[in-house]
């Protein structure tokens, strides 16, 4: 309450004169009551100076011309009219006039100096209120997103606090009219205004011009700052949130590259990634088959469209044309009026626009990654340079899977001759180098039976030579069996595994395995894998068992069957694979047919040797592979 009043007597503009002139005649008449009063117990003379009070409440309010006019009321009331105990003026007596002077004077003096005083009070409230109103409006401009939002609050304060009808904080030029007035307002390399009603007072717009507009301008210029500073750390925050989700999904997928994962997995993983990235409705891979066509050979698309998958398109109209012929991503904004095979099938499906990126394997453009929209909105700007980093891994992917394969053919043709080689030398020796030593054998016998009795030295060498031609035939027949067994061929591989078994000097115990016949290839790779574990089991491994396992197992992701073989003895163990070439030889012929070796050897707890085999392998084409290499 004592702040209301305190702020109602401190206005710039004074309460209306009626009021004050009423004002003034009722601190007279007080004023003559009391000094009534106390002339009773107080001197008169000494009471004169009540009049002053009046005096100074009205010159602190209305000004000093009616405090004047209150003055000379008062005095004229003191001495002129009648109260007990109060005399008349006389006019006559000089003392009487300084008496009246000295009061006049006085009154007043004290009227101005509270008229000052009033002045000085004034100042200092309304730039407390100034103060208060800058601290206020910064408060709510500095701490709103968006800065117009908060202008007509602003400025709906900014009129209660200075009690003007109304106000309107502009940004940009407002041309001012007959019932606005229009205050420019310069905020950095901006402008605006400051409306106002144009019938304000001059102290106000005064007022205003100097000690308001400038805090206000400094305010704006700093908010406008925020503002820009806020938008700018939110584009960067976006850019470095973009930046980390793209890190992370070409991340995700160098990781899948670098582990050598099919490239199924590696080509299933990019379309993905690149579509949650670019926040594409499809992405396709396509293979360059032949000029002017394309295969579609991986895609992640969204649900309802026809899928492409393994369909070969042409190539004109689309995005793949302009990268395939100019080997530089590129971009189609919109297939409208586009056309040709592709941009019929982009229409088809319901697409508008696309972004493609070639991808070069050793040097040649080995296909095109293609993200396409469905949105009226063309693609987003730098989106063939973010997918050209996709296709730089994905280039790297398909370059491993083309050597991997290549270098998978190249074993598997170099094991495939191998064996052919090796029955070919044992079906030499068996018809050729074995059957004339089984004649001279048989032509050593007939000499030695026909040579006299009496000739028993000769007889004896022919025997000897005899003995010695059959020992080269069971060496030669061993060396034979070694280089392609024949009973691997007669009676299948685990006839072959027994006979292994029964030759082996350490006791073999051989699970009865699959009945069937499997592929030529895969029975001779199993074979040799079954062999050097028991010649190794027998020369190194100090073992007094070994225990060979044979099944057919199904993978339970791709549905195929493979041949699984473990050699599990109980010997020493502590053997290492890099130490001899025997497990290097059957890791080379297992991987080459598409199979896995697995091998552990820990010391003191024997050696386990487990292989796994596909079945479905055309060994015909791998022979037919490795004569074509051969020529």
């Amino acid at each position: 309450m004592q702040v209301r009043q305190a702020a109602w007597l401190l206005r710039a503009n004074p309460p209306p004169l009626a009021l004050g002139i009423a004002a003034g005649a009722l601190f007279v008449v007080v004023e003559t009551l009391l000094v009534h009063l106390l002339a009773r117990i107080a001197s008169p003379d000494a009471l004169v100076v009540i009049f002053v009070l009046g005096v100074l409440v009205v010159s602190w309010i209305w000004g000093l011309w009616l405090a004047v006019a209150v003055t000379v009321a008062s005095a004229a009331t003191y001495n002129i009219l009648y109260v007990p105990a109060v005399r008349h003026l006389d006019i006559t007596q000089a003392r009487d006039w300084v008496e009246l002077a000295v009061f006049l004077v006085v009154s007043v003096l004290a009227g101005s100096m509270a008229r000052q005083a009033r002045a000085r009070a004034v100042g200092l409230a309304e730039r407390r209120q100034e103060a208060d109103l800058h601290a206020d409006l910064a408060h709510l401009m500095l701490g709103a997103e968006d800065l117009r939002s908060v202008l007509p609050e602003a400025s709906r304060r900014l009129a209660a606090t200075l009690h003007l009808p109304y106000a309107a904080i502009e940004l940009g030029s407002v041309p001012g009219d007959a019932p606005r007035l229009a205050l420019p307002l310069r905020y950095g390399p901006h402008t605006g205004n400051l409306v106002l009603p144009a019938d304000l007072p001059e102290p106000i717009q005064r007022r205003l011009r100097e000690r308001v507009m400038p805090g206000l301008a400094r305010l704006l210029a700093v908010a406008i700052d925020r503002e820009e500073i806020g938008t700018s750390l939110r584009v960067s925050q976006d850019e470095l949130r973009a930046l980390a989700t793209e890190q992370a999904s070409l991340r995700r997928v160098a990781v899948l590259v670098a582990h050598g994962e099919p490239p199924a997995d590696v080509v299933a993983a990019v379309t993905a990634e690149t579509a949650s990235l670019l926040e594409a409705d499809a992405t396709m891979l396509m293979r360059e088959e032949n000029p002017g066509t394309v295969t579609v050979v991986a895609e992640h698309g969204k649900p309802g469209v026809e899928p492409s998958l393994g369909r070969r398109i042409g190539v004109a109209g689309g995005v793949t044309e302009l990268v395939l012929h100019s080997s530089r991503p590129a971009r189609v904004d919109t297939y409208d009026g586009r056309r040709g095979a592709l941009a019929d099938l982009a229409r088809a499906s319901g697409y508008r626009s696309s972004v493609a990126a070639p991808i070069t394997v050793s040097g040649h453009v080995w296909g095109a990654l293609v993200v396409l929209w469905s949105r009226p909105e063309p693609p987003p700007p730098g989106a063939e340079q973010r997918l050209a980093q996709f296709t730089e891994l994905l280039a790297t992917a398909v370059a491993n899977t083309e050597s991997r394969r290549q270098l998978n053919a190249s074993r598997a043709r170099i094991v495939v001759a191998a064996d052919e080689a090796r029955r070919s030398i044992e079906r030499d020796l068996h018809d050729g180098v074995q059957q004339r030593l089984v004649a001279l054998g048989l032509q050593l016998r007939a000499a030695e039976a026909s040579v006299p009795a009496d000739d028993g030295e000769l007889r004896a060498q022919l025997s000897r030579t005899s003995e010695g031609l059959a020992n080269v035939f069971d060496d030669l027949q061993e060396i034979s069996r070694g280089l392609h067994p024949s009973i691997l061929s007669q009676g299948g591989l685990m006839a072959a595994l027994k006979t292994l078994a029964r030759r082996s000097p350490v006791p073999v115990t051989v699970s009865p395995g699959p009945k069937r016949r499997m592929p030529d290839c895969v029975e001779v790779a199993a074979y040799y894998v079954v062999s050097e574990a028991l010649t190794n089991a027998a020369k190194h491994a100090e073992a007094s068992a070994v225990d060979v396992e044979v099944d057919i197992t199904v993978d339970d992701a791709s549905g195929h069957e493979n041949l699984a073989i473990a050699v599990r003895d109980d010997g020493v163990g502590g053997a290492d694979p890099a130490l001899g070439s025997g497990l290097v030889g059957l890791t080379d012929r297992v991987e080459a047919l598409g199979g896995h070796l697995r091998f552990s050897s820990p010391a003191g707890r024997g050696t386990s040797l487990s292989v796994t085999l596909p079945i479905d392998i055309d060994c015909q084409r791998l022979h037919a592979a490795s004569q074509m290499s051969a020529e």
